[in-house]
Order: C-alpha cells, then structure tokens, then sequence
C-alpha cells in the first residue's frame, strides 16, 4: 500500500501570454509574412494561453533580452551556459514545491527517501544533493534521480515511490519533478524546434507519498501498466548536443496515440479487473493539444472529463514530467468522492505509454 497525501507545484516567475511569445518567436526565427501567418495559426490554435520560463525574454521586446541574443545572426547560449542557468534556478523551484507539498504533514527532518526526476539538465553533484543541502535533510537520506525518460517519468517516480513503502512501511517518500523546457530554446527553423517552442514551458511538481500519513485529499495507488510503441521511437526523441538539447516532436505522435491508446487502456483497466465506466476521473497528460482530442476521441470522454488536462495545458503549456502532476493536483482538489477512481495516461520517447490507477479513500 501507498498513498498520495499532497501533491504542491511551483512555477518560475516569468509568465508569458502565448501571444508575447508568437510576437517573439516571428521575429527570433526572422519570418516572412506567410510564414508569421502560418506560425500564428499553430499558436492560436494550441489550447494554450500562457506558459511560465526562468527566461525573461520570450515576453519582452528583441531589445530587452536577458538570455537569448538580440541578434538571430550572435551565437545562442552554449550547453554550458544553459546548465549553469539550470543548475542556479531547478533547487530553488523545486524546493519551494517540496516545502508547499510537506507542509502541515511532515518536517523536512522526516523526509526518509527523495526522488528528483528531470530531463532537461543535469551534473554530478546534482540537484538531489543541491535539495538535500539546502532543506538540510537527513545525511542517512536515499536518494536516487530519474533522468531523460521525459513527459512519463513522473509515473516512474510514483512507480518508484510504491516500490519503497511497499518494502519500508515507516517510509515518507517525497518525489519532486522539476522541468526548466525554454533552456533549450534552438533558432533553427524547423518542424521540431517549431513544435517545441510552441508547447513548451518551465515548472515544479512535488508529490508526497506514505503508508502512515493521512490527509483529507489522499490517494490510494492501485496499479501501473505501461507499453512501448516502437515504430514511434524516432517520432518523439530527446537528444544533447553542443548547441542544447534537442527535441525531436513528430505531427504523427497524436496518430500514434489514437492507434495504440484504446488497446493499452483495455490491457491496463483488465489488469486490475476494472471496466472503462468504472473510471470517474481521466488524468492524461496534455502533451498538446492534438493528443487530448483524439483520447477524447478513442476513449470516448466527454469535454468534463477532459476539462483538468485541458486547463493545466491553457494555464501552463507542456511542462513535461511534472505536467501529469499538474492534472493529478487539479483532480485531488476538485470534488473527488471517496472510492472515485482516477486513470492516469503519460507519452513520452520510446515511444512509451504509461498509466496508473488510484482512488480517493
């Protein structure tokens, strides 16, 4: 047995509108007038109405940028540049997440084990070390990182975190997912740095998980299953290079998901013995747009049981793995009835589908 007692998320300061950030891509990819046309169309057709950056620029004029060069033709940030951004901003967010998740349920001294799980920056010593340091958390402490699985791995980490107080009932498991996406930022004009500069965005989840803990929101996880489609594997990918990392974001992924998704949720929901009706709450990840209509779609769900996905993806855009946590977040507060259960879906590179299924208690 395991419980989600909180869940507590935290965003950089920095708030784009999605329209500052179209003004801002037309220029920094110097377009011309059909080209800013069409860019506009994808942007006021993304279901997203703002995102939040640890980057200033993406809402301020050419001539004000912090980050990024006033100039399309001045050298972009180097990889070092972009992880020592990193490394000075993902403890800090991440931490404030963690304090707001704990809070009224344990003391930072009480935390036995931390997961961090992040794809978009890294060193060693890391950020699990950086969080310990600073919230002087017990040097006994186990710790172990989740890195480069992307948009799912938030549901490894609840994977994980069962796995632990399965074995150590005295356990108090605390995950945090931390994403800072607009680091990696690529002038090229291209499909994919298109893509990933229309969805992406920076933020913290932190998720508090115990067999000995109670709270008035609290979640029962009862099961994971996942699959792998591989025929997408080139379709959706995440790559470092000298220049950042890069982002591999195929228009075919939502025709992937609408072919795989029925058939990964009949296995995952027969696993447990469950039927589709017996879901009262869908927690999908909003990867976009695209990928919410066609579940929606496939698993024939209606606008209300679709409205938490898409209003973390209209206030947040896609923030990769702390995304699903955003959802989860939005379900636990909403008015969930005791033994309502909720059916989670996350993508990412592979390409892999996973799922979990939990219940109000």
């Amino acid at each position: 047995m395991a419980d989600i007692i909180s869940i507590a998320t935290s965003s950089p300061a920095f708030a784009h509108k999605q329209e500052a950030i179209l003004q801002y891509m037309q220029k920094a990819y110097q377009l011309g007038a059909e080209e800013k046309r069409k860019l506009a169309f994808l942007y006021h057709h993304s279901g997203i109405e703002k995102r939040h950056s640890v980057i200033p620029d993406f809402g301020n004029k050419v001539t004000d940028l912090n980050f990024l060069p006033q100039d399309a033709t001045d050298p972009f940030p180097s990889i070092d540049e972009r992880m020592e951004l990193y490394k000075s901003k993902a403890s800090t967010i991440s931490i404030e997440a963690i304090k707001k998740c704990i809070d009224k349920h344990i003391n930072a001294a009480q935390i036995t084990h931390l997961i961090t799980i992040s794809c978009t920056g890294m060193s060693a010593p890391g950020l699990d070390l950086e969080i310990m340091e600073e919230m002087n958390l017990s040097p006994a402490l186990f710790r172990t990182s989740i890195n480069f699985m992307g948009c799912y791995a938030a549901i490894h980490g609840l994977k994980l975190a069962k796995f632990i107080c399965d074995s150590e009932p005295d356990a108090q498991v605390v995950i945090v997912a931390i994403e800072l996406c607009t680091l990696h930022f690529q002038k090229e004009y291209t499909i994919e740095n298109v893509s990933s500069s229309l969805l992406f965005a920076d933020g913290a989840a932190a998720v508090l998980i115990s067999n000995t803990l109670t709270s008035p929101k609290a979640l029962k996880i009862e099961s994971f299953y996942s699959q792998v489609a591989f025929e997408g594997k080139k379709d959706m990918a995440w790559e470092m290079s000298s220049k950042g990392f890069l982002m591999t974001l195929s228009s075919y992924i939502p025709q992937l998901i609408k072919k795989d998704i029925e058939l990964l949720v009949v296995a995952a929901l027969k696993q447990k013995g469950i039927t589709h009706a017996e879901i009262a709450y869908w927690c999908i990840h909003p990867g976009g747009k695209k990928i919410v209509d066609v579940i929606e779609q496939k698993l024939s769900l209606t606008g209300e049981q679709t409205k938490f996905a898409r209003k973390v993806l209209a206030e947040n855009g896609n923030m990769s793995s702390p995304t699903i946590l955003f959802v989860l977040k939005e379900i636990m507060d909403s008015s969930i009835q005791s033994a309502e259960k909720i059916f989670g879906i996350a993508f990412g590179p592979g390409l892999t589908m996973e799922t979990f299924l939990c219940k109000k208690i």
